[in-house]
């Protein structure tokens, strides 16, 4: 049960910087994206002092109301930051070399990671279930016998599967998603246009599946996971991004003098904080006039589901309406952060983990644990990554 938790939590895991190269970068996204290396990081220091993931002796409400808001739309976000990027990639090279260079990308961190930092990890859980256990034991029990539980690095696998099927549908035609770049070239001006269809779509892959298998259940084949009700929306904003990045990137939603980058943030504020009220509403039903069970009436999970895709869609409105009003300004961290985000990405679940094991035991406040973990995990995945990266040929991948 700790395990699947745990998992679950990392649904709420990402693409850093693993976009292809084939554009000038853009200091917006970049500083978006690492933005959300580091909300990844919160959101795994958070996890056990929680209702959701209870796993520590202490916890704090506060800390439910961040893991319902990163689990609601980060990982969405990084599907659509993704996607932004590989039309450009496939219009600059032939299918094969692109998909290639995603396997070197994405395939060889997912399969490194998978046999080494997923187990480590793992075992900080399974040592204080049973402190007895070696880690050769686990690891051997772990990739022979089962459960392998991914982690966050889920992500990889699912992405590189959506890069195979963009790299089929470029072959079958190059204009396949000219449809999705006119629907950013309106929003350009009238972003609410752009807003409203992903709400749309997301809301029709969504929420027929979260009826069908309900809110938490896992597709599992050894490391390779995802979370089945949620795998059609992380297409749809991986899509979504990709159509915007077809075409006339400049002139489409995310231009740099488009409505989105103009605008202040109020609107997108209240747009994210409407449907995140309701989903602690329905929370509450759940609980107080439900009975908590774990399956709930087909009513309940489609209107939860319709507030999940308008938080999601609200919440990432929101980040992006800010970087690119803000992309002149200086934000120090997040750029020099901005390199090694991949790379802290790929390692920073097991230093979380052991963190959160040695923390454990001591009589200190839940916010102090949950604070402490964050800025260790930060500065030491950071440390991990810039050494890693020092090694000759990594940065290619990391």
């Amino acid at each position: 049960m700790v395990i699947s938790v745990t998992q679950s939590a990392a649904a709420a895991n990402v693409e850093i910087a693993t976009a292809p190269r084939t554009r000038s970068r853009n200091a917006a996204l970049d500083h978006a994206r690492t933005l959300l290396t580091l909300v990844v990081i919160l959101h795994h220091s958070v996890i056990p002092y929680t209702y959701f993931g209870h796993t520590d002796p202490t916890s704090f409400i506060g800390f439910d109301g961040i893991v319902l808001a990163t689990d609601s739309f980060f990982m969405a976000m990084f599907f659509f930051l993704s996607g932004l990027f590989v039309w450009p990639g496939l219009a600059h090279k032939a299918p094969h070399i692109f998909f290639r260079d995603r396997l070197v990308r994405l395939g060889l961190p997912f399969a490194i990671a998978a046999l080494t930092i997923i187990p480590l990890a793992y075992y900080a859980i399974e040592l204080r279930a049973n402190p007895e256990t070696t880690f050769a034991a686990f690891w051997w029990k772990t990739i022979t016998v089962g459960p392998w539980p991914s982690g966050p690095v889920w992500f990889l696998w699912v992405l590189l599967a959506f890069d195979l099927s963009a790299c089929l549908a470029f072959q079958i035609s190059p204009t396949l998603l000219d449809p999705l770049n006119r629907l950013s070239l309106r929003g350009h001006d009238k972003p609410l246009n752009f807003f409203y269809a992903l709400i749309a779509v997301t809301a029709i892959v969504y929420i027929p599946l979260r009826l069908s298998f309900g809110p938490n259940v896992w597709f599992e084949l050894g490391p390779f996971s995802v979370q089945i009700n949620r795998v059609l929306l992380y297409a749809a904003y991986f899509y979504f991004g990709a159509g915007i990045g077809a075409a006339n990137f400049e002139r489409g939603v995310l231009g740099a003098d488009g409505q989105l980058s103009q605008k202040g943030m109020g609107a997108w504020i209240v747009a994210m904080i409407v449907p995140y009220t309701l989903l602690w509403v329905l929370i509450a039903i759940k609980r107080e006039v439900l009975g908590n069970e774990p399956t709930q009436p087909a009513w309940y999970e489609a209107t939860y589901g319709l507030f999940f895709v308008m938080f999601s869609a609200a919440t990432m409105f929101a980040i992006l309406a800010y970087f690119l009003n803000n992309r002149r300004s200086e934000f120090s961290v997040l750029d020099r952060m901005q390199a090694d985000a991949y790379g802290i990405f790929l390692v920073h679940y097991p230093v979380v983990l052991w963190i959160q094991y040695w923390l454990f035991d001591l009589n200190v406040p839940p916010i102090a644990k949950a604070t402490f973990a964050f800025i260790g995990t930060t500065l030491i995945s950071w440390g991990i990554t810039w050494a890693l990266r020092q090694v000759p040929g990594a940065k290619s991948v990391l």
